[in-house]
C-alpha cells in the first residue's frame, strides 16, 4: 500500500500555487498525487480512499468536477472535509491511500 501525505496545489517546478481558484489548485494537487502514485509503482486507478481538505466548502462542486477527472468509475471512497486553514492558505489539499499492483 501507499499512503501519500496531503498535497497542495504547488508548481514543483516553481514552488508557487497553480492558480488562484480552488479548482486549479485541486487540478495541480492532483497532478501532484498521480506523480507521486506513478513513482511508488501505483496510479489514481489503484486508489482506495483519499481525503480532500477545503478551505471553502461552497468550492465542493468545482473541486468534485476536477476530481473526476483523475479517478476512473467507481472512484475511491473519499471524505472532503472544511477545515479553518491549510498550509500556505491553500484551498484545496488531497491526500490518498493506494495499494499497489
Amino acid at each position: 500500500m501507499v499512503f501519500t501525505a496531503g498535497q497542495l496545489g504547488l508548481d514543483p517546478t516553481t514552488g508557487e500555487f497553480a492558480g488562484t481558484t480552488a479548482a486549479d489548485q485541486a487540478r495541480q494537487a492532483l497532478k501532484n498525487l498521480t506523480a507521486i502514485l506513478r513513482a511508488a509503482g501505483t496510479g489514481p486507478e489503484n486508489a482506495i480512499k483519499t481525503t480532500v481538505f477545503l478551505a471553502h466548502m461552497d468550492d465542493f462542486a468545482e473541486v468534485n468536477r476536477i476530481y473526476a477527472e483523475f479517478f476512473p468509475d467507481p472512484p475511491p471512497a473519499r471524505s472532503a472535509v472544511e477545515v479553518a486553514r491549510l498550509p500556505k492558505n491553500a484551498l484545496v489539499e488531497i491526500e490518498c491511500i493506494a495499494v499497489l499492483p
